[in-house]
């Protein structure tokens, strides 16, 4: 594949991410007696990753995350040359997708950019109003999880074919913890396009969005390449 194919599958699959999962908790969760929830919104963001992985997994690896990418280049399945392309790619689309989710829930009369874009944050930002701390911790730790999920089941050793359900379930079980401490990111370029609508608080606590899950993602990686043992011979389908 040509680096525009998988550029494009990233931004692509970056904005169905986003769309999809950002789209869910701000025009679906709390819709009068029919709202999925948080319950819908972790599933909304864990099917993302299932269709897409199986859409494009083999065009760009379906990373459609800075921390993925960056993770599994820490685990050895990724080149560094690469990075600045994905990492690009990703944002883009994640801006895309907020730009026409804000534009399309202000179509509603009840709208109100006060009540957010399923933006990420802590204390004031934060959905419980858990602290800085809470928040960089659990971003840490789910988005090494996450990585280590992505690695092992996409080892040569792992059933064939089922990788994007797994890591799709992981990242609806991330949603399912995190929600209420962060409305959970593991994902600078999920956390980034909503800030940039919203602007403000969400704008100011974005930084912790990017180093947190890099972080994790990183640590992810280089843990599954050192104590898993890894035997995957070649980059398929990796996951958000």
């Amino acid at each position: 594949m040509t680096n525009i194919q998988k550029g494009l599958a990233e931004l692509i699959g970056t904005f169905w991410l986003v769309f999809g999962g950002c789209g869910s908790a701000v025009l679906a969760a709390a819709f009068p007696d029919v709202g999925i929830g948080l319950l819908g919104v972790s599933l909304a963001f864990g099917l993302t990753v299932v269709t897409m992985a199986y859409a494009i997994g083999h065009i760009s690896g379906c990373h459609l995350n800075p921390a993925v990418t960056v993770g599994l280049w820490a685990g050895g399945r990724f080149e560094a040359r690469d990075i600045p392309l994905y990492i690009g790619a990703q944002v883009v689309g994640a801006v895309i997708a907020a730009f026409l989710l804000y534009y399309i829930a202000q179509g509603s009369p009840v709208f109100d950019i006060a009540g957010g874009l399923a933006q990420n944050g802590y204390d004031a930002g934060s959905p419980g109003n858990y602290d800085i701390w809470s928040a960089l911790l659990i971003e840490v730790v789910l988005t090494a999880f996450f990585l280590w999920i992505i690695m092992g089941s996409t080892d040569g050793r792992a059933p064939a074919g089922f990788a994007p359900i797994a890591i799709g379930l992981a990242l609806t079980l991330i949603h399912l913890i995190s929600i209420p401490v962060t409305n959970t990111s593991v994902n600078p370029a999920r956390s980034t396009g909503p800030a940039l609508v919203v602007g403000g608080l969400a704008l100011q606590q974005l930084w912790l969005f990017w180093v947190a899950p890099l972080i994790g993602g990183a640590v992810g990686g280089l843990l599954y390449k050192t104590l898993g043992a890894d035997s995957f011979p070649k980059p398929n389908i990796e996951g958000e």
